[in-house]
């Protein structure tokens, strides 16, 4: 079973970062300045041992990438922002890519979507940072020839001879299926079988998925199991009546928030909808969750989904990989998250828990293997 985790490179400085958020802003910011906002809520989260890394140390890479090895990770799927040729937060992956030495599996996942200061904003208006846009051949070209070193690096995971590539919302580019075939036949040229498409955000996976050119589609945990919020995008999608919406509310809600506009779900809820449910065909990737609480970022407009814990995770993810063996008939199960902190979804040693989620991951492996 491969097991690859979605991993956030946000956790170093960065001048744009200081420009929109302030002098020497990373995630860690946001995290330290978090607040517990109910009883029992676990915030602010420590990393073990006060492990504030930098990212634009490299050792740093070389210990996660030993860490996850150690644990049974198979590889990391990598945050990539790319808007048309200006980036964001490339230079933890540009130095991997020069230190050849590190064992570091990984692949990109190409977040295409447009930044904003959304978790700031109180007006319900936020102000674009980095606008996305998807341009033309020359833009695509463009791309294109920076992807390909890191293609070329042994430690890219590939699939039959073609390189891993996420697209995080496929249905936001207006020239998908032009975009997908340059891409492919570049890949061709350069003496790949092509590219192997993978699509992350639910909304594609229930508005247009079908696409023949995606070798996958992932349930990308929590929210696919969040059947609220699925329910909502398919009536965007099909109308589906309010009723159905209001329904899988009350059945995923633990309590009534105490704080207001907080929003709290059920861990052991949202993983019964994981292991219950049916996958809807054959290139269906199934996900799971270590947690979820963006408040770091979010504050009292966030969504906690409360109740995690080392145990849980094990016994869920030991009966997701069982179900991922028969009835999805697949070798390959998305993690969120390696490094998600300000998200609560992370497999890193914390204070509370030490290396209690990647002792899950490893027991529930080697049950697996008997």
């Amino acid at each position: 079973m491969n097991v690859y985790a979605f991993y956030l490179p946000q956790f170093h400085r960065t001048s744009e970062n200081d420009q929109w958020w302030g002098e020497g802003f990373t995630e860690w910011v946001s995290i330290k300045n978090a607040k517990p906002l109910y009883e029992g809520h676990y915030q602010p989260r420590e990393p073990l041992n006060g492990n504030y890394y930098d990212l634009s140390d490299v050792s740093v890479m070389e210990w996660q990438g030993s860490l996850a090895r150690e644990y049974g990770i198979s590889g990391f799927c990598v945050y990539h922002y790319w808007f048309e040729g200006k980036q964001l937060l490339q230079k933890p992956m540009e130095q991997l890519l020069e230190h050849k030495e590190i064992d570091f599996p990984y692949f990109f996942c190409w977040a295409n979507e447009s930044w904003t200061n959304a978790w700031a904003t109180n007006d319900g208006k936020p102000k674009v940072l980095m606008l996305q846009g998807y341009g033309n051949e020359e833009k695509w070209e463009l791309h294109f020839q920076y992807l390909l070193q890191f293609f070329n690096d042994n430690r890219y995971i590939k699939r039959s001879n073609k390189p891993l590539f996420v697209i995080y919302r496929p249905e936001r580019i207006p020239c998908l299926n032009e975009m997908l075939d340059y891409l492919d036949r570049r890949a061709k040229e350069e003496g790949f079988d092509g590219i192997c498409f993978i699509s992350q955000q639910f909304e594609f996976l229930l508005n247009g998925g079908n696409n023949p050119r995606f070798a996958y589609r992932i349930e990308y945990q929590p929210c696919y199991s969040d059947y609220s919020c699925i329910s909502s995008a398919r009536r965007r999608i099909n109308r589906m009546e309010d009723a159905v919406i209001r329904f899988f509310r009350e059945r995923l809600k633990i309590a009534t928030p105490k704080v207001k506009g907080l929003r709290r779900l059920s861990y052991d809820k949202l993983w019964q909808n994981i292991l219950q449910h049916k996958p809807l065909d054959e290139r269906v990737l199934p996900g799971a969750f270590v947690g979820w609480d963006n408040t770091p970022r979010y504050k009292n407009k966030g969504y906690v989904i409360d109740g995690s814990d080392p145990s849980k995770f094990q016994k869920y993810f030991k009966q997701l990989i069982q179900k991922t063996k028969t009835e999805y008939k697949k070798d390959m199960i998305f993690v969120f998250a390696w490094n998600e902190w300000a998200e609560g979804g992370y497999l890193e040693p914390d204070e509370k828990y030490g290396y209690g989620y990647l002792n899950a991951i490893k027991h529930a492996l080697q049950d697996e293997k008997g």
